[in-house]
Parts: structure tokens; C-alpha cells; sequence
């Protein structure tokens, strides 16, 4: 008995213990368990600074419910731009190749391909990257809604809604660039990383709408730039901060300030004076508009150009090519029937710009041809080219694609041509392969004294298909004239036995040509009906009134053109007091069908018809009406030299920025270096606008020479003065 109560006894004293020890086990459970679904206030704070919605601290208390609930209307946003990024995506290949209109996020992809190379510096811009995505997204949905309506209606009515604080203007997009400008040889396969990133990532800021474009109670006053190219200052081509100054005075490729210039440039120090009117000025124009002494210097070797008295005179049929330029064309089109210039031939790109007696000559055989000028020329040919009235532009011709879309130009043309094609895996001229259109002519006149450069070139043009339809060295100009031949078809691309290079994934949109690196890839020929580049248009002049079946919203492209023809006619030629005789560059600063510049051919003018990158692409379009024009983004300063046009045409222009900018005077700013003075700017827009905006040309000493409004809509007509302030 004895033992059997001592066991008890034991029993019941080891069941406590176990008992005790159960609860213990559970309590360790219970701690670790809430450890770890309850976060510490420290930790709150970390994942709240990843937001970029906070302006003050806020209790702590407060944060954590915040967060919660954040966190769940932060899935339901992904979740929806989810579904409208699937659908964005599958309309733009439906569109691939430029079915009218593309979005215009397309144009701008290069620029997030660019900021990334190491790790670190992709944290430091990841931020920047997902709000810029959710603002294109945010675009895109506006101009799928916008897209079709007429040029004078697209802006009524219209929500101005940004990114808050981190607008793809001049400020914060041109410091990133200016940061990342030394990093210009980025690997490939870098930028397709950054860009997936970019697209898988969508917090965005909260929208709001900003107030007017302009503020109509500010003032302004002015000083000129002190810069060190002076009077010819380009401001993303003269880079002029501590980097450049170890590799030359300008830089390997377009890198804006990182704050808007709002200085005017100043006049040759030798004073300035109307330019020659056309078409006197295909033989002369003034000196001092355009000397400096590199050209001073070069002209001493080149006969093409001669200074005679206050005169820079141009010797006709003289030209760098021996024997004439005039001499030089008909042998290109007598070894090759098919280039018939002014009819199968309407536009070509000039690359170089070394001589513009070229580009002259062309014009006389009805030939549109903008001239490329390479911003490494310290002669500043281009401005000669100018100067004289021709269709140029300045660009660097390095790592990025030219502002241009794929397939419109009839024929390029490279003279004396130095520059290395073959280098770099042959990028450069899988560019120009790229902007060429289908069944279109390369022609390359160079002087090779190198046999491993030729077989380079020869090996480099046969793995892109193209073929060669003459070769022949010319007994009186001494130069050897090659004319390549892209292929028409993607047949002979099958055909290949060295795939290199490859071909284009199926999403890389050939289009696409803002900040965006070129590629090592070769593009395919469109194919389908609805995409540009399928057929050759039609001769000059017919293809000017003809709409091609692949052009979306036909009608909207033909009433754009009577439009334009019944103002030009009715109202600019006759009602806004200018004198046309002496217009000759004019440019339209927010081109749509290229109405305005077609209802100007008859008076023997040419226009730069621009289209902004986030407005529709209808620029395609506007090249095979047989015009030209090009890519830009507004909130940047343009590639061209002060003083380069003389008429300057904005139509609800400023009020479709949507407050892109942070600096919209800068844009007044950047008018006024690029227009003569003496020349003129035609703005038609709503009167909240126009009112401001006379305020800031009258600060700049412009002449209002007409203003007119209407039902909340005006026009203004000005007139910039020599004098500076």
C-alpha cells in the first residue's frame, strides 16, 4: 500500500511538470508566432519611405493602419494597370510598324535603356523609371481616347492631368542624363534589362491637375547667354559642363542642361542683317551671318564657296565633286535607270553635309533632301546650308537612332563619304538601313584607300541583303560611286547562311527613335496592309494628295488638308501682314498630317514639320506625302543652329504640353534663338493662353503684330526684332 501511494504520488508531481512544461512550449509558440506577423514601428517607417506620396511624418499609431489600407488600394491599382498594360500591348502589335497613331510612349523608350549600368545607379533611378511608365500609361489611355479628332478640336475639353513632380520635362530627365552621359557604351543587353524592368514597373504619383501653362502674373527679365560657342550656341550639342572639357568642346551625343536655358543668344559680334532672300541666297549669302574662323580657314582648300566682299558666294556646278555636282547626278541616274529624280525620288537624307551645292542641284530636279549635319563639323556647314535656305538639322550619328521612323527615306546619300560603317558591328549603317525604305537606294561616293576597309564594307552590306546595282569609279570627278539596293521583300533574309546579323525580336518597334540606343539587329520589311513601307509611293507630285491604305482615319487626313489650304489661302497669305517673298525655312512646331506645309508648296517654301514625341505618330505619314520632318520633345531645346528659321507656326501648341514641361517659358526662350531676326511667329491657341504669352513676347521686345480672338480662341502675330535687350 505503501508504494502504491508513493507512486501516486510520483504520477501526479510528473504530470504537473509535464502540464507546466506544455504551457511554456505553447507561450514560446505564442511569442514567436506574433513576432512575426506584427511588424516593429522602425521597420513601418522603412517600408513607408519606399512611397513616394509622403510630404510629412505621421504618428506612428497611424501608420500602421495607413499602411494596411494602403497596401490593399495599392494591389487593386496594380491590378488594373495590369489589364490596361495587356491591352495597351496588344494594340501596339497589332500597330507594329505605323499604323496611325502609334502611342507616343513609343518614341521615348530609349530613354530609360540609357540611365542604368551598374546596380547601384538602377536602384538610384528605379523610382524615376515606374512613375515615368505609370505617367505613359497614364498618356497613352488619353490618345487612344483623342486620337483621329481634327487639329482644331483635339484640344477642347481636354483634362490636363501629370505625374506629380516627376514630368519628363528638361529638368529631371536632362540631370539623368547629364549623370549618366559618361556611360554611353552600354552593353545591349543592359538596356533590354532596364527596359523590362521599367515595364514591370507601375506605382505612379498621384494625379492632379496643374494650373495654367503660363502664369499671367509673372515678370520676366532678360539676359543674354554666356556661353562658350556664343552667338551659335546649341545648348544639348555644346556641352560645356567640367566633363567636356576633357574630351573636346562638343560632346559625343545630345545631352541637355539640367536646368532650361532661359538666357538669349547673342548676335555675331560683327552685327547681323537680314539674310539674303530666296532664291537669291542659292547663290550668296552674308558673310558675317555665318563666318567664324574654321570656315574662314576651309575655305581656302574648297572652291565651292568663296568669300567676295561682305558676300559668301557659291559658284554654280561647283562643288567638292570634280567635273560638278550636276555632272555627279546624271552619272548616278545613268548607271541606275530607276533613280528618277524629282519623280521616283522625292526625299533623301544627306548625311555629312560637307557640301550643300549638292543639296542645291537636287532641289532644282524637284528633290526634297534634308541634310544631316554631323555636330563634330567645327565648320558649321550646316548653318551655311541654312543660311542658304535648305532643309538641315543637327544631330550627333554615334549611339543613338536618328529622330526618324523606319522605311521613309526614297534614297541617302553619304559624299566623300569618311565616315567607318563597318565599325562597331555595323550599327551605323543598320541605322540607315533601318530609316531607308524598302526598295530604297544607298548611295556612297568615298575615296577608299584601305583594302581591309573595302572588304569590311563589302562583307558588312552582304549580310544585310542589300544589293549592289553599280560600282564605277567616274574618270572626271575621281571618285568611286557605289549604289546599294535594300531588298524589298524578307525572302532573301531567309536565305542567309550567317544569321549575323539577326533579325529584330517581333515587340522591338522599328519606330521608335527618341534617346533610344541603336540596335545590332536587322528589322524586317513590313508585310502587312497596315503597316507603312508595304508599297513605293507614288511619283512627285501625285503621292502629295495620295492616302495610302495602311493611313488610319483617311477622312481626317483629307480634311486636315483642306483645312489648312482654306486658312493659308484666306487668312495667312493675305490677313497676318507678312511679307512671304522673304519666307523661306518655316518651321510647324506640332505637325499632324503635314496640312500646313503641303497648302505652302506653292509659295516655294520648305517646312520643318515636327512632331512631338507625345502626340500621335503620324509622321510616316507626312514623309510619304513626299515632306519631311522629324521627331522632338518640346520640353528640350531643338537641334539647329540660332537664327535658323524664319517663321515659326504653333497651332494649340502650348496647350497640348498638358504641363509636360516645368518650364514652358523656356520653350518662348528657345523660339526665340532658333528664328531670325526679322522673322516671324503665327500662334493660334485659346485665349488663357495667348494672353500670358503676348505678356512674355513683349518682354522679349517681339512686335505684336496681330492678335485676334474669337470664342475663347485667338491667334497671335509676331515679330522678332534685332534689338536685344
Amino acid at each position: 500500500m505503501a508504494l502504491a501511494r508513493f507512486g501516486r504520488q510520483v504520477k501526479r508531481q510528473h504530470g504537473v511538470c509535464v502540464k507546466m512544461t506544455a504551457v511554456a512550449i505553447l507561450g514560446l509558440c505564442f511569442i514567436f508566432v506574433w513576432s512575426m506577423f506584427s511588424s516593429p514601428s522602425n521597420s513601418v517607417t522603412v517600408q513607408r519611405e519606399s512611397f513616394d506620396d509622403i510630404a510629412e511624418p505621421v504618428a506612428s499609431s497611424t501608420m500602421v493602419s495607413k499602411s494596411k489600407g494602403k497596401d490593399i488600394e495599392k494591389h487593386d491599382a496594380n491590378h488594373n494597370k495590369k489589364k490596361v498594360e495587356s491591352s495597351l500591348k496588344e494594340k501596339d502589335e497589332k500597330k507594329v510598324n505605323g499604323s496611325l497613331p502609334l502611342p507616343a510612349h513609343e518614341h521615348k523608350s530609349g530613354k530609360k535603356n540609357e540611365k542604368h549600368v551598374s546596380k547601384r545607379k538602377k536602384d538610384k533611378v528605379k523610382p524615376k523609371l515606374s512613375n515615368k511608365v505609370s505617367k505613359e500609361n497614364q498618356e497613352n489611355q488619353e490618345q487612344e481616347e483623342s486620337q483621329g479628332e481634327e487639329a482644331e478640336k483635339e484640344n477642347e475639353d481636354e483634362e490636363e492631368v501629370v505625374v506629380d513632380d516627376k514630368e519628363e520635362g528638361l529638368d529631371g530627365e536632362s540631370e539623368e542624363k547629364g549623370e549618366m552621359e559618361g556611360y554611353a557604351d552600354v552593353d545591349e543587353s543592359v538596356d533590354q534589362e532596364t527596359q523590362e524592368m521599367a515595364e514591370n514597373e507601375n506605382e505612379g504619383k498621384k494625379r492632379k491637375i496643374k494650373g495654367p501653362v503660363f502664369d499671367p502674373k509673372a515678370h520676366y527679365s532678360w539676359k543674354q547667354c554666356s556661353t562658350r560657342s556664343k552667338h551659335n550656341y546649341i545648348p544639348c550639342i555644346d556641352v560645356e559642363s567640367g566633363f567636356t572639357r576633357l574630351h573636346g568642346y562638343r560632346h559625343r551625343e545630345r545631352t541637355c542642361p539640367k536646368a532650361p536655358p532661359m538666357c538669349l543668344v547673342p548676335l555675331p559680334h560683327d552685327g547681323y542683317d537680314s539674310p539674303v532672300h530666296w532664291p537669291e541666297s542659292k547663290l550668296k549669302v552674308l558673310y558675317k551671318n555665318v563666318g567664324h574662323p574654321k570656315l574662314a580657314a576651309y575655305m581656302k582648300n574648297h572652291n565651292w564657296l568663296i568669300k567676295s566682299g561682305e558676300y559668301l558666294m557659291f559658284p554654280q556646278n561647283q562643288s567638292e565633286f570634280k567635273g560638278g555636282v550636276v555632272h555627279y547626278l546624271e552619272s548616278i541616274e545613268e548607271v541606275v535607270p530607276d533613280i528618277e529624280w524629282g519623280k521616283n525620288i522625292r526625299v533623301v537624307l544627306d548625311v555629312g553635309c560637307s557640301d550643300s551645292s549638292f543639296v542645291a542641284s537636287l532641289l532644282d530636279k524637284d528633290v526634297l533632301t534634308l541634310s544631316l549635319g554631323l555636330k563634330d563639323d567645327l565648320v558649321d556647314l550646316a548653318q551655311v546650308s541654312l543660311e542658304r535656305g535648305f532643309a538641315t538639322f543637327v544631330s550627333p550619328f554615334a549611339r543613338r537612332r536618328l529622330p526618324f521612323p523606319s522605311g521613309v527615306f526614297d534614297a541617302i546619300h553619304c559624299g566623300r563619304c569618311t565616315i567607318p560603317w563597318h565599325a562597331h558591328e555595323g550599327k551605323l549603317l543598320l541605322e540607315i538601313n533601318r530609316i531607308l525604305r524598302p526598295g530604297g537606294y544607298f548611295i556612297l561616293s568615298t575615296k577608299h584607300d584601305s583594302i581591309e576597309e573595302e572588304n569590311a564594307m563589302n562583307t558588312l552590306t552582304s549580310s544585310i541583303c542589300w544589293n549592289i546595282l553599280a560600282h564605277k569609279t567616274d574618270d572626271v570627278s575621281e571618285v568611286g560611286v557605289k549604289i546599294y539596293q535594300k531588298p524589298e521583300s524578307n525572302d532573301i533574309y531567309v536565305l542567309r547562311r550567317r544569321r549575323n546579323p539577326p533579325l529584330c525580336k517581333e515587340n522591338e518597334n522599328p519606330d521608335a527613335s527618341w534617346y533610344v540606343p541603336m540596335k545590332t539587329c536587322l528589322h524586317t520589311v513590313p508585310s502587312a496592309i497596315e503597316q507603312h513601307g508595304t508599297e513605293w509611293p507614288e511619283e512627285w507630285p501625285k503621292r502629295l494628295e495620295t492616302y495610302p491604305d495602311w493611313l488610319n482615319n483617311k477622312e481626317k487626313a483629307i480634311d486636315d488638308t483642306k483645312h489648312w489650304k482654306d486658312i493659308v489661302d484666306k487668312s495667312y497669305l493675305t490677313g497676318l501682314g507678312i511679307n512671304w517673298s522673304t519666307i523661306r525655312n518655316v518651321m510647324d512646331m506640332k505637325a499632324i498630317y503635314g496640312g500646313f506645309a503641303a497648302a505652302l508648296l506653292q509659295q516655294k517654301i520648305w517646312v520643318m514639320n515636327v512632331v512631338p514625341v507625345h502626340a500621335p505618330d503620324t509622321l510616316p505619314f507626312i514623309f510619304e506625302r513626299g515632306l519631311v520632318g522629324i521627331y522632338h520633345d518640346w520640353c528640350e531645346p531643338f537641334g539647329t543652329y540660332p537664327r535658323s528659321y524664319d517663321l515659326l507656326h504653333a497651332d494649340h501648341f502650348f496647350s497640348r504640353l498638358k504641363n509636360r514641361c516645368k518650364h514652358p517659358v523656356s520653350i518662348v526662350v528657345e523660339m526665340d534663338r532658333i528664328l531670325r531676326p526679322g522673322g516671324w511667329v503665327v500662334v493660334r491657341d485659346k485665349v488663357e493662353i495667348l494672353d500670358p504669352l503676348e505678356a512674355i513676347l513683349r518682354s522679349l521686345r517681339w512686335e505684336i503684330r496681330m492678335t485676334y480672338s474669337q470664342n475663347k480662341e485667338g491667334i497671335i502675330c509676331a515679330q522678332k526684332t534685332i534689338w536685344r535687350p
